[in-house]
């Protein structure tokens, strides 16, 4: 499937109306942490097309980064039936990434 990129345009049908586990990945072009992070994101998104991952640019997308208090990147937030059910922030592992899907 890959990573689908975000917007508050299409927030409310890839995230909120999505069935199952979203992966959200909050990130900056700026950032050096979500930079190496970024090839094991698109690389998860690869591999397991059962799981909705998702990046959203926190320079391009401020409400959506208001919205969800992000206070650093990159910051990783799972979301089920629209609810957040983990979250946590700064670089990550493949395994311990799927380890949030589970």
């Amino acid at each position: 499937m890959g990573v689908i990129h975000v917007t508050k345009e299409n927030f409310i049908r890839e995230v909120t109306e999505a069935e199952g586990k979203v992966l959200l990945d909050f990130f900056a072009p700026w950032c050096g942490p979500c930079q190496m992070l970024g090839p094991i994101v698109e690389q998860l998104a690869e591999e397991n097309p059962q799981y909705k991952i998702c990046k959203i640019n926190i320079d391009e997308e401020e409400d959506l980064a208001i919205r969800f208090k992000i206070r650093a990147v990159p910051t990783l937030v799972v979301m089920e039936n629209g609810e957040i059910k983990e979250r946590v922030s700064g670089g990550r592992s493949k395994a311990e990434l799927l380890d949030l899907l589970k």
